[in-house]
């Protein structure tokens, strides 16, 4: 089990990601999603809320560029369901649900991101709490090594996560050009403390030049009660 913490300091840039799983206590299905940016236009945005979930938005509107990848929503809710990503393939997954997919089948009609030479995986999560339970997936989809004609296509689903972990998906394995693809399965990472003490901790981990917003959530098990916490860097 590796130390979330530590994950993050010692990467300069894992782009986007996503952690799922049990608080320490045992109370809470967890989920914390990050942004960060290297160009001006990644830079200039901040996490607002939007219904039950959350909606990228540009700090500086007179300074946005190319909104296509960068403006989406990359949570919602659905009835039990949260959904995490980092792109509008949330929308799809909300639909897809809706409509009586799976998580999986939902995702079947996205690929990667068309920003070549880069790539960007598009990485997502979906957070299942009922009647005192949690379950929870994961997906990344990826070129295949940075051959843009194959998208590589892998999903992750866990049941009864243990108390205090969880797992970590990024979208770079870190700083580069082009840069490199997240690779292998999610890692296991520690889950600790409350939600304030949690979201200091991923914050103040993330690089300081590069980090642009964080979404934490914690969804009581035994209630489906959330508590939540934006930062952004933008103020």
């Amino acid at each position: 089990m590796l130390q979330l913490d530590q994950e993050l300091k010692n990467n300069e840039y894992p782009g986007r990601g996503i952690v799922i799983g049990r608080s320490e206590d045992g109370k809470y299905a967890v989920t914390a999603y990050f942004i960060m940016g290297r160009s001006s236009n990644s830079r200039n945005r901040v996490f607002v809320t939007e219904g039950e979930g959350i909606r990228t938005q540009a700090f500086d509107p007179s300074k946005l560029e190319d909104p296509s990848l960068i403006i989406y929503a990359p949570v919602r809710v659905l009835g039990k369901e949260t959904i995490v990503t980092n792109g509008d393939q949330t929308d799809t997954i909300y639909d897809g649900l809706k409509a009586g997919m799976t998580f999986e089948q939902s995702l079947r009609s996205r690929e990667f991101e068309p920003d070549g030479p880069n790539y960007t995986p598009r990485i997502s999560g979906l957070l299942h709490v009922e009647d005192g339970g949690f379950d929870y997936a994961m997906s990344i989809l990826k070129s295949d090594q940075g051959d843009p004609s194959c998208c590589c296509r892998y999903t992750y689903t866990y049941d009864k996560p243990r108390q205090g972990e969880g797992r970590f998906i990024h979208t770079y394995m870190h700083d580069g050009n082009p840069l490199p693809s997240f690779q292998g399965e999610p890692k296991i990472v520690k889950l600790e403390g409350e939600i304030d003490r949690f979201t200091q901790t991923v914050w103040d981990s993330l690089n300081p030049e590069n980090k642009v917003s964080l979404f934490v959530r914690y969804i009581h098990l035994e209630t489906g009660t959330c508590e939540t916490r934006i930062v952004n860097k933008n103020q």
